[in-house]
């Protein structure tokens, strides 16, 4: 098994390695920047497991992989916050919050055996991750949406958005004069691209803008019910563990 630790911080890089070794894993080599990384994977055979920091020397891990096409596993060694990180922790192993806890090493450690051991492949969505860290100052959101209708394409803009929802495995935008279009793209994706100040996921289902919202009602089981303009096909219900940042992000 080949592993790698890319970190810029060498005492931090060969302390990672100590704790990865004392786990019966052997760590091939440390890299310290991304320019050094670049150059190391145009000549050797890519690992089996990255552990990687973010926050390199002379810029951000990310160059690595816009540079080279990378499909290796990978453990994310950061200081970044909790909160940040929740949002693309399902696109990659694990990550590990610095100063690093060697119970949580050990775990992510277990769970990159288990995934190795089923596929020996893992595929990371590095874009996705990518745009959790731009600067919201510098962050442009989704304005329109472009929907292929048979030959045609159509143009909907943000503000005709009443709800995104999916269905069967579909993504779809419903808009304020009561029509459905299909799109290209899941609602993981659109959450990353909408305004939070004006969208909110509210269940596995369901994204709803702030100006779409008519009434909301109690429900069952703590959750509540949104009441839209003209969606009708199916209940609007807040999961009972978002009502607390739904009533939060209402303001």
């Amino acid at each position: 098994m080949n592993i790698i630790i890319i970190e810029d911080e060498k005492p931090a890089a060969r302390l990672l390695q100590r704790k990865v070794e004392k786990l019966g894993l052997q760590v091939n080599t440390l890299l310290h920047s991304v320019e050094e990384s670049i150059d190391w994977f145009q000549k050797n055979t890519h690992p089996d497991l990255i552990f990687l920091d973010i926050q390199l020397s002379d810029g951000l891990s990310f160059e690595i992989f816009e540079s080279i096409d990378i499909k290796s596993a990978v453990i994310f060694t950061t200081a970044y916050d909790e909160y940040a990180l929740r949002a693309f922790k399902l696109n990659s192993i694990d990550y590990l919050l610095k100063p690093i806890d060697e119970d949580d090493l050990e775990t992510a450690v277990s769970k990159f055996k288990n995934q190795f051991q089923k596929s020996g492949v893992t595929n990371l969505d590095f874009e996705a991750i990518k745009r959790m860290f731009i600067n919201p100052l510098d962050r442009t959101y989704k304005k329109r949406f472009t929907i292929k209708m048979g030959q045609q394409l159509k143009m909907v803009n943000i503000e005709e958005v009443e709800c995104f929802y999916s269905e069967n495995k579909g993504t779809y935008l419903h808009t304020f004069d009561n029509r459905n279009y299909l799109l290209d793209t899941t609602l993981e994706v659109l959450e990353t691209e909408l305004d939070p100040k004006d969208f909110y996921r509210v269940s596995r289902k369901f994204i709803l803008p702030l100006k779409a919202i008519k009434e909301i009602q109690m429900h069952s089981n703590s959750r509540l019910k949104v009441i839209l303009p003209t969606y009708k096909d199916d209940e609007v219900i807040v999961a009972r563990e978002r009502v607390s940042d739904f009533k939060e992000w209402l303001g």
